[in-house]
């Protein structure tokens, strides 16, 4: 079922280290070519830090891990392809359509081939005022045993409750080199962590106990923003109260809530908010190379 690409194949089979990038920020994250262009600085971080980039999607109906140009180009320019989350998989499948992966369903795939590093923007969370809309990305780090290297949960969500929601499910809360949840385009939440990494090596150490221990589900790598890419918090929220304001003003609800504000915030901040989100991936790119290679025993 799954199509893996030779040199990802390769890698996994000589126990090479690899990187999962998801691929909805490609066909829903970001507008052409901005989004060609981060993917391919993406893989290129990957590849620098000495390990092997396998962005995600689904392509005419077969799981892909690992793209070509081709691929990539495809989710950047494509029409109709669908934002894929763990339910949708199978119906985009049985269906033969060309899908977007979210961070649940790329964990997912990313499991099933084998791969134990996945570096995204921010994950999902809880919803503000909105106690039992939760994202698919929480259950999935509760019950997927793959490394996420994250800038946090986005901040236009609640983030205590996110949190509350990641520790009564046993997901494990890490901070890269800081001691508070970041806030996306924030370095600081004032929101504790589990514990404090100052290497990818510690971060190797924790994994390696997770597994030997049979602990389900996976490990949460908070990463703060670039410092030069960060902007003020009270300048974010203010962005994310006027956004989330005029979401509801106009009835949208469920899962176009999340890019309706980001578009928002994106428009109110003169393109900032983009600028860090571009930032912060990179560097999360880089932080996950790192700890597949120390995974691997590299470090």
């Amino acid at each position: 079922m799954l199509q893996i690409k030779a040199e990802v194949a390769d890698a996994l089979a000589t126990g090479r280290p690899v990187v999962a990038l998801e691929s909805t920020l490609i066909s829903h994250g970001l507008t052409y070519p901005a989004n060609i262009e981060i993917a391919r600085q993406l893989e290129e971080i990957v590849r620098s830090e000495g390990a092997v980039p396998a962005t995600i999607a689904i392509l005419d109906g077969r799981p892909r891990i690992g793209l070509d140009e081709a691929g990539i180009e495809k989710l950047a320019q494509g029409k109709d392809i669908r934002k894929v989350s763990r339910r949708d998989i199978p119906l985009v499948v049985a269906l033969q359509q060309n899908g977007a992966t979210t961070v649940a369903s790329t964990m997912y795939l990313a499991h099933r081939a084998g791969i134990q590093v996945f570096a995204t923007g921010g994950v999902g969370g809880v919803h503000r005022g909105r106690l039992f809309d939760v994202s698919a990305d929480l259950p999935e780090l509760a019950q997927t045993p793959v490394i996420v290297v994250c800038a946090g949960a986005k901040s236009i969500l609640d983030l205590p409750l996110t949190l509350e929601w990641l520790e009564t499910h046993g997901v494990p809360v890490l901070g890269y080199g800081a001691d508070e949840f970041p806030a996306f385009y924030s370095r600081s939440s004032g929101l504790p962590v589990d514990a404090r990494m100052e290497t990818a090596g510690d971060v190797a150490r924790v994994w390696r106990a997770k597994q030997e221990l049979e602990l389900a589900g996976g490990l949460l790598i908070a990463v703060p923003v670039p410092r030069e890419a960060e902007f003020a918090a009270s300048e974010a929220e203010a962005a994310i109260e006027t956004a989330l304001a005029a979401a509801e003003a106009h009835g949208i609800t469920g899962k176009d809530i999340t890019p309706f504000v980001l578009a928002e915030v994106a428009r109110l901040t003169e393109g900032r908010s983009v600028e860090a989100n571009m930032a912060l991936l990179r560097n999360n790119a880089s932080v996950a190379a790192q700890i597949a290679v120390a995974c691997a025993g590299g470090m």
